[in-house]
């Protein structure tokens, strides 16, 4: 097992001195750290040392390797600022007995509306109208995780990331007719993580990369996607509490978070689930310019073999509104 720890040590500390030698606010595609998943959003974003679905590869790909069924399908949509819309699906599959693990799927997807595309023009009204475009924004990802032991479990996703921000109107032919020319990026971007239970009740450790990929360039100018590195603990303090196994569980998260485009921050969350059936959750962000606490709930029920659950999270973002996510999942 020291060998897994030396493992994940080089990662992170590589990680960490990659982060603090980039500047703050400079990255692009930043519709994939736009946080899908309701739960793990009513808690905080603190997801990353919390096992469970499919929709763990979007924090934590080591999340999904000990599903309790084997199949789950999850998708949802954030009703995100500026009347912004986000929506994502994922499906996890587990190989018979784990034996070769579990296989995922991931998609994301953004709906920014209609804009209006003009160029500026020697007229009475200084422009001219070329018509409207819509911005594209696509990931489709393939993911991996496998229990090592009965503590250890790792995972890894891969993802092909489209952004297409339209054609641009930048100069002139021999006739002064407009010249397009294209503001469209594709990217490979990779996941890696990991989770550790420590054997002491439910107390797990975990750590994970997100987006780690090559510099894009739309014309000139190069960037870098949004990287992060996410360091969490989390356990079921019922058990810590109480003699009673029986006892409903309430779940609490920590993650400490190191990005490129944004200094240090905290998440907390928490989750008291009822009866195996209404999950109560709240979290708190530190260190979040308009975000701050978040509150959600979830159903869950079981129909002939086959599990529907409900999620809710809401948001409140400041000056910029309220942002509301829903999904609905399966697992069988």
């Amino acid at each position: 097992m020291k060998k897994y720890f030396v493992v994940v040590f080089l990662v992170c500390v590589s990680v960490q001195a990659f982060a603090q030698n980039t500047k703050l606010a400079q990255t692009g595609l930043k519709f994939l750290n736009v946080a899908t998943d309701p739960r793990a959003v009513a808690m905080g974003e603190a997801f990353t040392s919390v096992e469970g679905s499919s929709s763990s590869m979007f924090f934590n790909p080591a999340g999904m390797a000990r599903m309790q069924s084997a199949t789950n399908v999850e998708f949802g949509n954030t009703q995100w600022i500026a009347d912004i819309k986000h929506y994502y699906g994922s499906v996890a599959i587990a190989t018979p007995n784990d034996e070769y693990g579990v296989f995922g799927f991931t998609y994301q997807s953004v709906n920014y509306g209609e804009f209006l595309r003009t160029v500026r023009a020697d007229n009475a009204d200084g422009y001219m109208d070329m018509g409207t475009f819509q911005p594209v924004a696509v990931s489709l990802g393939i993911g991996y995780a496998r229990a090592l032991s009965d503590r250890f479990s790792i995972g890894a996703r891969a993802a092909y990331n489209i952004q297409d921000l339209g054609d641009g109107f930048n100069s002139v032919d021999a006739n002064k007719n407009p010249v397009a020319s294209g503001n469209k990026v594709e990217v490979m971007s990779f996941d890696f993580g990991m989770l550790y239970k420590t054997g002491f009740k439910s107390l797990a450790f975990a750590a994970s990369v997100k987006n780690f990929s090559k510099e894009v360039t739309y014309q000139r100018e190069g960037f870098q996607l949004p990287l992060m590195f996410r360091i969490g603990v989390s356990a079921n303090v019922m058990e810590m509490i109480s003699d009673n196994k029986n006892a409903d569980p309430f779940l609490v998260s920590v993650d400490a978070i190191n990005a490129r485009d944004f200094s240090e921050t905290i998440n907390i969350g928490g989750e008291y689930v009822f009866m195996k059936t209404l999950a109560l959750r709240g979290g708190y962000m530190f260190g979040y310019d308009e975000q701050s606490y978040s509150l959600g709930m979830g159903l869950q029920h079981t129909f002939d073999g086959i599990g529907i659950g409900l999620d809710y999270a809401y948001t409140p973002f400041g000056v910029f509104g309220n942002v509301n996510r829903f999904s609905i999942q399966m697992f069988f």
